[in-house]
């Protein structure tokens, strides 16, 4: 007998599942392997706009968006936040009494509160319009992770930008959704990024995090293509 819901999902909720079972493994190994953790965010990011693409081509279902929000929690607002938490107290092993160990709970928590409450907003709002309002969950994922994987591994650097993605998520600052092919690019980086994370001194994710950092300072105010 087949199980109640399986035979109503379609290919992209599929995918959207994998993400957002990426998303658990990627929180259950950053305390032991936080770069694997980086590149399993990326590789649920990849999943996250794949999923699009086929609904977009292929069709989606009625459960479709709800999965995405549900699986975007997990991905791009859970695992972040326990892999930045893994790296400030070196995977769990800093002093509990210290302002640092205070901070490393109380600022991925924030993060996954404000993740809650943009994705929850985000499904009452147009969601095939085609700007959104404050910082995409998604991209603050992927500057956290692949910060990490260009070298960019200081405590204090990545509890302060989960602190300032915090607000930016939930902060009124227009962010236009990317073109198809800026969306191409930024997966093939993603693609790269977790393939050959070290290969030519760290070139991928690099090269990631400029095009991802670019995007996140520039599109509320000029963004690169024209309709």
């Amino acid at each position: 007998m087949q199980p109640r819901f399986v035979g109503r999902l379609g290919l992209a909720d599929a995918i959207t599942v994998a993400n957002a079972a990426l998303g658990f493994v990627a929180a259950a190994v950053a305390m032991t392997d936080p770069a694997l953790a980086a590149r399993l965010v990326l590789l649920a990011a990849i999943a996250d706009g794949l999923d699009g693409v086929i609904a977009r081509t292929r069709g989606g279902t009625p459960v479709g968006d709800f999965l995405d929000s549900l699986a975007d929690v997990a991905s791009f607002g859970v695992a972040p936040a326990v892999f930045v938490y893994a790296v400030v107290t070196d995977g769990g092993t800093a002093a509990l009494d210290t302002p640092l160990f205070v901070a490393s709970l109380a600022v991925p928590a924030l993060f996954v509160a404000m993740a809650v409450v943009r994705l929850g907003f985000y499904m009452l709002d147009d969601r095939h319009s085609p700007e959104t309002e404050g910082v995409q969950t998604t991209l603050a994922a992927t500057i956290l992770a692949v910060s990490y994987l260009a070298g960019i591994t200081n405590p204090t650097v990545l509890l302060a930008a989960t602190a300032v993605f915090v607000y930016l998520m939930v902060a009124a600052i227009t962010y236009p959704e990317l073109y198809a092919r800026d969306a191409i690019i930024l997966g093939g980086l993603q693609a790269l990024a977790v393939l050959f994370p070290t290969a030519i001194d760290r070139m991928f994710p690099r090269a990631l995090l400029l095009f991802a950092v670019a995007y996140l300072v520039l599109a509320p105010f000029i963004y690169w293509r024209e309709t």
